[in-house]
């Protein structure tokens, strides 16, 4: 056998998720970003009733029972936004928009806090101290002159309701649904999705009923990284001796075992609790398969043994069944096995333990939703979990596993650019002007538009925008053709860098920051992926005097671009009581919202389908058919293989925390590729040589060159890349039809030796 070469910065990473490992990255983030006295006070406010809710992921809290409400991952989304460093505009004097780019996105926002309002000056190339007032009457001046749907309005997920609420009002009241927002970039198929198959938007599980279900089905995540509070949930059924059985192309450590910081025996013995008790590679791509296996092994359960389908809940509360049916028996096995990646035995194992639970759980993250038929895996998931009655029920139901702390939150309120019918009509009664009713653009069909010319303005309440989008070769020349973009943020990034004619730059107060406004300190609430709806309030100084809050910033951009506007703009953000009342009036489920945010743990939104109440056009959940197995017909040739784009450990979303992946071996490097052994040998390609990625699909040439290929236990035919950077390779256009989601987990791609190796 010959020996595997030794790659720099690649190494084996053999202890478990969490643990010692997780408190030395944690004590290492808060040494390099804060003040280490001010720091644990900090970190102890985290998702505590009188504290700050965290801005990383959204999972929610349990009644604060555990010592601390934050996991590695969460402190350093702390520490970061509380940093000691600060970029006021004498830094910005000394280096050149076009000297900054040339830093990676790791360097840009390690730089720290801005400080101070800021607008680029061309003739300097540097961002140059603007007044507040002044920057927002040459915006308000801006945007008369141009028409209400050249202008699009990006939301982040971070952005508090109250942010967003006014952010959607201002928009609407300026004559435009152009609403691209991080949402359309990962869950969208979510809110597509779930409300045809059970007529809501969001999961249906909370976490009472992760402590009495019997079974978990995890399908296209990785908790560990990207919502690493859930490994306590986890943790906690895995040791009450619940099956968790995990689909996932990449073996990932927080799926194996982990370590829980707060489990002082498994510390002090330098143990672990093993997490997935099944661990299927599901091919990347291949979940529709997996997912119609499963079904299809269920049906063959029912014909030789019966009592394996829930017929009583399938003819009270579904329509469909009988046609998926037909579709699940016609689909051959040998097609089944060879999309999914997956055995015939395999899918067996998961329909048995599946038939022998009386309460089941699929989770799911963007695994299942960044694909060309993203919004039909999420309505596939629906269909399994149906077929046994495991929606309204204790200790079952779906649950979407959202990113940003208050995405959903932000789509609660409006953030959205297909409001219905019943939404305007309230902004219109309440609020006193008629709002436009066409559909605006998406975040794909934004930047499309700005390519295009269409579009002549953006305006960003927090983000990357540029850099979340697929394929910078077209996105990041479109920033340039602009008339106006402005950004509303705490830390630089590499989309505040492509200016465009007009580019201001807005430093707003974060989490973890003491919001006063006429004297009296504020709370923000935000919305958990379990709908539970809480308030938020940071007591830290901010970074600086110059700071304002989101909601003052949104006014004064409404204020000075609406001179005779109905809304009360200035009013509304010195008192957020005040924006709450208007959500309340406008949006069901909102009902005596200040009071009810006044309670620890805040409450929860309605959810019909919790109580098999189906806010479908039929009145009952609905069945999907999804013919077929490939996501692209198009796309042959044994030498074709599907990317998937990845986080590393050390990142949050575009956020780079530092260039370590820990879980996966990787130290001080982003530029690998993970491969299958097998892959890698039928290329004649070894551990650590250089290669370059072509994507197969795109009118242009999109390419990856020299990036080192590594070994990892990821399923045949799929390979890894870490994201943003592998956004070069996907095309702008590869989406779910359905969602308008970019497929950044299936691109079709060939991988060759470089040239120069």
């Amino acid at each position: 056998m010959a020996i595997k070469r030794k790659v720099p910065g690649v190494r084996n990473y053999d202890g478990p998720a969490g643990g010692w490992g997780a408190l030395k990255a944690t004590a290492t983030a808060v040494r390099e970003q804060m003040d280490t006295l001010k720091a644990p006070l900090t970190l102890m406010r985290t998702n505590q009733p009188d504290g700050f809710d965290c801005p990383g992921c959204a999972w929610p809290d349990k009644e604060h029972k555990s010592t601390f409400q934050f996991c590695e991952n969460g402190a350093k989304a702390v520490t970061w936004e509380a940093t000691n460093k600060r970029v006021p505009p004498e830094f910005f004097a000394k280096h050149p928009v076009s000297t900054l780019l040339k830093r990676t996105d790791f360097e840009l926002e390690d730089l720290g806090r801005l400080t101070h309002p800021m607008v680029y000056d061309r003739a300097t190339d540097t961002y140059q101290p603007v007044e507040w007032e002044a920057a927002f009457a040459r915006i308000g001046e801006i945007l008369r002159g141009l028409q209400p749907n050249q202008v699009e309005f990006y939301t982040s997920g971070r952005a508090s309701n109250e942010a967003a609420y006014l952010w959607q009002l201002f928009a609407r009241n300026f004559g435009t649904n152009n609403f691209p927002d991080c949402s359309n970039m990962c869950h969208e198929p979510t809110s597509v999705g779930l409300p045809r198959s059970i007529g809501m938007g969001k999961g249906s599980v909370s976490l009472d009923d992760f402590e009495l279900c019997e079974l978990v089905i995890s399908i296209g995540h990785n908790p560990g990284t990207n919502h690493p509070r859930m490994m306590g949930t986890l943790h906690e059924i895995s040791r009450r001796k619940v099956p968790i059985m995990v689909m996932n192309p990449l073996r990932e450590r927080a799926l194996e075992r982990f370590a829980d910081p707060q489990d002082m025996i498994e510390m002090a013995t330098y143990g672990s609790t093993r997490i997935a008790s099944t661990y299927l590679q599901v091919k990347a791509g291949g979940d529709a398969a997996a997912i119609k296996g499963v079904m299809k092994s269920l049906l063959e359960m029912e014909e030789s043994v019966g009592q394996v389908l829930d017929y009583d809940f399938i003819e009270k509360h579904t329509n469909g069944f009988e046609a998926l049916k037909a579709d699940l028996l016609a689909t051959e096995w040998p097609d089944i096995e060879f999309a999914s990646g997956l055995l015939k035995a395999d899918m067996e194992k998961v329909a048995a333990a599946y038939a022998k639970s009386n309460a089941t759980i699929v989770t799911y993250g963007m695994g299942i939703t960044q694909h060309n038929e993203g919004t039909a895996n999420v309505r596939l998931i629906c269909d399994l979990l149906m077929l046994r009655g495991n929606i309204g029920k204790p200790g079952a139901g779906i649950c979407p596993l959202r990113g940003h702390s208050n995405v959903q939150g932000n789509r609660t309120v409006g953030i959205t650019e297909k409001p219905s019918s019943e939404f305007l009509g309230k902004i219109e009664e309440v609020l006193g002007f008629k709002p436009p009713v066409e559909h605006g653009h998406d975040s794909v069909q934004a930047m499309q538009a700005m390519i295009a010319g269409e579009s002549k303005a953006l305006l960003c309440l927090g983000g990357n925008f540029v850099v979340a989008l697929p394929d910078p070769g077209q996105c990041f020349p479109a920033m340039g053709k602009l008339d106006l973009t402005v950004h509303i943020g705490t830390k630089l990034n590499r989309t505040h860098l492509l200016v465009s004619k007009e580019t201001y730059l807005f430093p707003c107060l974060g989490r973890t920051e003491l919001d006063v406004q006429n004297g009296e300190r504020q709370s923000i609430t935000v919305e958990d992926s379990m709908s539970m709806v809480h308030a938020s309030a940071g007591k830290l100084m901010p970074a600086s005097e110059f700071l304002r809050s989101e909601p003052a910033i949104v006014a004064g951009m409404a204020t000075a671009t609406l001179p005779d506007s109905k809304v009360p703009w200035m009013e509304l953000s010195q008192n957020y009581d005040k924006i709450r009342d208007l959500i309340e009036k406008t949006i069901p489920g909102f009902e005596n919202y200040n009071e009810r945010i006044r309670v620890p743990g805040g409450f929860r939104m309605p959810l019909p389908a919790t109580e098999r109440i189906w806010m479908t056009p039929s009145g009952k959940a609905e069945f999907f058919v999804f013919p077929g197995l490939h996501e692209d017909k198009e796309v042959d040739g044994d030498d074709v293989l599907r990317l998937i784009t990845l986080r590393s450990h050390d990142q949050y979303n575009t956020t780079i925390y530092a260039l370590d992946d820990r879980y996966r071996g990787v130290f001080g490097r982003r530029d690998v590729l993970f491969m299958n052994p097998a892959d890698l040998q039928s290329r004649g390609l070894a551990h650590g040589d250089l290669v370059d990625i072509e994507t197969v699909v795109s009118g242009r040439k999109l390419r990856y060159e020299k990036i080192t290929a590594i070994e990892y236990k990821i399923s045949a035919g799929s390979v890894g890349a870490y994201y943003p950077e592998a956004n070069t390779l996907v095309p702008l256009d590869y989406i779910d039809k359905d969602s308008g989601t970019p497929s950044y987990k299936s691109v079709p791609v060939r991988v060759t030796r470089s040239e120069l190796n």
